[in-house]
C-alpha cells in the first residue's frame, strides 16, 4: 500500500482533473480497505470523492474471507440464508464507507460523496423485482448518500423511472450503446417528473449513467485484428473513445432541452456521465488512456485503483479531451462500421455479457458465502 507522503507528492494529476470538473470515484471497496484507513486515505490525499461497486468486486472482497470472518460467525449462529447473509455483509460495507464519504457528500450539496450498490444481477430483465430491490436496498443502507445501482437493460429503464420517482438516488449501469444511453435520460427525466408530481423535492434526487468504455474497444478491436488489414489495424483504441464522446455529445442534447428547463427550474440535477471499465485491457495502450482522453466538465470517472494510481503518477490531463472530438468520433465509428462491423450487434453482445458476467460473480459470491456459513456449522439454507 503506498504512503501518505508517496500520494501527496503524485496527486498532481488528479488535483488536475477534478479542478476540469471530473469527479474521482474508486472503482473498488471492501472490509479491509474500510478497517485499514485506506478509503480515508484516498479521499484526503488522492481527490477520491465517490465510491462504485458491483457483484464482481464484492465476489471478490468477501469471496476472499478476509475481514469478514466474525460477521459471518455471528450470521452462521443465527442461522440466516445465504442471500440474507450476502446483503448484510455488503450493506453493511456500503453504509460504512458512505459514513467516511459523508463530509464529501454535505460539502458537495449531495453530488458527491456517493457510494453505490447494485441490485442483484439476476433480476436484470425483471422490471418489477428491480424496483423491490431497489427501495429494500436503499432502506438496508439507510443513508442519504447511497446510489442504488440499476442496469440499463430494457426492463431496467421502467424501474428507473420509478425509483426516481420514489425520490431514490440511481446509477444507471452496463450503458453501452447511444440508443440506450438516451432512453436512460429519458428514463430520468420520466422519473424526476414522477417525483415532482408526487411533491418530492428534485433537489434531493442525484444520478449517474455509467457509460462502458474499455469494453467497446476489447470486442471491436479483437474484430479489428482478426480483418487485419492496415485500415483496420488503424482504428484499433478509436472505437471506444469515440462511443464516449458522442454519448457526451448526446448527454450536453439533453440536458439543454425544454424538457430539462423545467425540470431544472424545480431544482433538479443534471443526470451525470459517468465513465466505467476505465482500467485498460489491452497493455499496448497507455494505463491512463481512459482518463486522460476523457476530462469534460460534468463527468465521474470510476476508476480502480491501478488507474487511479497511474493516473497519479503520470496522467496527462491537459483540459478537456471530449467535447471538441465530435466529427471525428463519428468518423471512427463510421469507418468500423465499414469494415463490416455491426455496431449494434457490437453493443447488444456486450450487454448481455456484462449482465451474464456480473450474474456469475453473484453466484460464485452466494457459493462462497454458502461454504463459510457452513463451516462454522449452518447449512446456509
Amino acid at each position: 500500500m503506498i504512503t501518505v507522503t508517496e500520494v501527496t507528492a503524485t496527486a498532481g494529476a488528479l488535483k488536475r482533473l477534478s479542478d476540469e470538473g471530473v469527479s474521482i470515484w474508486l472503482d473498488d471497496l471492501s472490509r479491509k480497505r474500510i478497517e485499514s484507513g485506506n478509503l480515508a486515505e484516498l479521499v484526503d490525499t488522492r481527490n477520491v470523492v465517490g465510491v462504485t461497486t458491483n457483484p464482481s468486486i464484492f465476489q471478490a472482497a468477501i469471496g476472499s474471507g478476509e475481514g469478514y470472518e466474525e460477521q459471518l460467525a455471528d450470521l452462521a449462529v443465527r442461522k440466516v440464508t445465504v442471500e440474507e447473509a450476502v446483503r448484510m455483509m455488503t450493506t453493511a460495507d456500503v453504509r460504512a464507507a458512505a459514513d467516511i464519504l459523508r463530509p464529501v457528500y454535505e460539502a458537495t450539496g449531495g453530488r458527491d460523496g456517493r457510494v453505490s450498490i447494485e441490485v442483484d444481477p439476476r433480476l436484470a430483465h425483471n422490471t418489477a423485482a428491480t424496483i423491490a430491490e431497489a427501495k429494500q436496498l436503499s432502506w438496508l443502507v439507510d443513508r442519504p448518500n447511497v446510489m442504488i445501482k440499476i442496469p440499463a437493460t430494457k426492463a431496467g429503464l421502467p424501474a428507473i423511472t420509478e425509483v426516481i420517482g420514489e425520490g431514490i438516488s440511481v446509477n444507471v449501469t452496463l450503458i453501452f450503446s447511444l440508443e440506450r444511453y438516451r432512453e436512460v435520460m429519458d428514463a430520468y427525466l420520466a422519473g424526476l417528473e414522477k417525483a415532482q408530481a408526487a411533491g418530492i423535492d428534485l433537489a434531493t434526487i442525484h444520478s449517474v449513467a455509467s457509460f462502458f468504455v474499455s469494453r467497446v474497444d476489447s470486442e471491436i478491436d479483437k474484430r479489428l485484428t482478426a480483418i487485419g488489414t492496415d485500415e483496420a489495424l488503424a482504428l484499433k483504441g478509436k472505437a471506444a473513445l469515440a462511443n464516449a464522446r458522442l454519448a457526451y455529445e448526446a448527454y450536453d442534447e439533453v440536458f439543454a432541452g425544454e424538457r430539462w428547463s423545467a425540470l431544472a427550474g424545480a431544482g433538479a440535477n443534471k443526470q451525470r456521465p459517468l465513465w466505467a471499465s476505465t482500467g485498460v485491457k489491452d497493455p499496448s495502450y497507455k494505463d491512463t488512456l481512459y482518463v486522460d482522453e476523457l476530462v469534460a466538465p460534468g463527468t465521474v470517472n470510476t476508476m480502480p485503483e491501478a488507474t487511479l494510481n497511474a493516473t497519479a503518477d503520470h496522467g496527462d490531463i491537459h483540459g478537456d479531451t471530449v467535447t471538441g472530438g465530435y466529427a471525428q468520433a463519428r468518423a471512427d465509428l463510421d469507418a468500423v462500421e465499414r469494415l463490416g462491423i455491426s455496431y449494434d450487434v457490437v453493443v447488444k453482445q456486450l450487454e448481455d455479457e456484462g449482465v451474464a458476467k456480473f450474474e456469475v460473480a453473484w453466484q460464485d459470491l452466494l457459493d462462497a458465502v454458502a461454504k463459510s456459513l457452513s463451516g462454522k456449522g449452518v447449512d446456509g439454507e
